[in-house]
């Protein structure tokens, strides 16, 4: 049986590999599990490895923080020795974040095989670095593969083969549906002294939110408006931190520290809605049918807008007060998309199982270049 790494670097990326793990070592397969060291916060890193299970990492790189740049080439200098040592069959990165990037153009140069989990997805917003990560890394990826439909239409649009594309669904709800019950039977309400549906969850970790003070100012300034109708309750992220303690947080939003995942679905799942700048947490709240408003001007994630609960709100403090009071008086029906039912792990290993090696599958770049279609890069 072939042997994989599965790469994870931060937080976002925990809950998309250990799914992926689980299916392809039920299958056989020799899988060796590579954590990047881009979370090195234990709030941020150990408690998620726990709450899901996910056995200590085979290789710690512990890269830590840094600019976009030398935070992606730290990980590239140290994952090149070891994919050498290795010597796997088949690499496995998920998401957009700068490990993501890192190890799949250090996998693409020296041979192994490459998927990417979470492919296709698009905000077609340039500031944001997780796009530049996402395009990037699906540029040299031999198996795409993509959560949802319109994430599988971008990559054909952008030229891609079709034998290259997989809609396997979305690995992130495998996780969710898996743990829902342990999650249910958290304290944290109780810890917190609320009570379901009666209080709003928000998380802020953007850089586009949180690194602009003016920004950060009017998200709190709409945020205080609506803890006057809904009590807000707002895990500090360590990015958000310093900034709100030096802007100051209005009355009716309750700072609390950052929680695991267990603790964190709980209140999710108990929300009477959600307001958030992560991507990961729109699709959460469309599975649980919780309504949920994106502090975005973008999604990178539209099919939880079309068929989830998800309502795109900006950053506007009026238009973010008025959507939130909106969907409080009329929240969207609960929709979960179609492959979102606890298998796309499954799908992923029988995709990247069947496969050629590295030597017979056509590589990306063996695909032409189509004289009408736009190239990602």
């Amino acid at each position: 049986m072939p042997r994989i790494i599965c790469v994870a670097g931060a937080r976002p990326n925990y809950m998309k590999i250990k799914p992926v793990m689980d299916a392809l070592e039920r299958r056989g397969a020799e899988v060796v599990l590579v954590h990047t060291g881009q979370h090195y916060d234990p709030a941020m890193n150990d408690v998620f490895f726990a709450d899901l299970g996910i056995r200590p990492p085979d290789r710690f790189l512990g890269v830590g923080s840094g600019s976009h740049a030398e935070q992606t080439g730290r990980v590239m200098t140290a994952f090149e020795p070891l994919l050498d040592e290795v010597a796997p069959d088949l690499v496995v990165v998920v998401g957009d974040i700068n490990s993501t990037l890192a190890c799949a153009l250090v996998t693409a140069k020296a041979g192994p095989l490459l998927a990417h989990v979470e492919a296709g997805l698009r905000s077609r917003d340039w500031s944001m670095p997780e796009e530049v990560n996402r395009v990037a890394t699906d540029r040299v990826s031999d198996y795409l593969l993509a959560p949802s439909p319109d994430a599988a239409e971008n990559l054909r649009a952008e030229g891609y083969r079709d034998d290259q594309i997989h809609l396997v669904g979305n690995v992130m709800i495998d996780t969710l549906l898996a743990n829902l019950e342990r999650a249910r039977a958290s304290d944290i309400l109780s810890r917190y002294g609320l009570k379901k549906g009666e209080f709003g969850l928000v998380t802020l970790h953007r850089p586009a939110n949180v690194d602009d003070p003016e920004v950060l100012t009017g998200l709190l300034k709409a945020l205080g408006e609506i803890a006057g109708r809904c009590p807000l309750v707002l895990p500090v992220h360590p990015r958000a931190a310093g900034r709100l303690a030096e802007i100051g947080v209005p009355g009716g939003i309750r700072l609390v520290p950052p929680t695991g995942y267990l603790d964190f679905i709980a209140l999710q799942d108990s929300a009477r809605v959600v307001l958030t700048d992560s991507g990961g947490i729109q699709e959460e709240t469309t599975a649980l049918g919780v309504p949920c408003v994106t502090l975005r001007d973008n999604t990178e994630r539209p099919i939880t807008v079309e068929q989830g609960t998800n309502v795109l709100a900006g950053r506007d403090p009026a238009r973010i007060v008025s959507t939130v009071h909106r969907v409080l008086d009329a929240p969207p029906a609960p929709r979960r998309p179609d492959l979102w039912d606890g298998r796309a792990s499954d799908r992923i290993a029988d995709v990247l199982l069947a496969g050629g090696t590295a030597s017979t599958r056509p590589r990306p770049t063996d695909q032409p270049r189509p004289k009408d279609r736009t190239f990602p890069i």
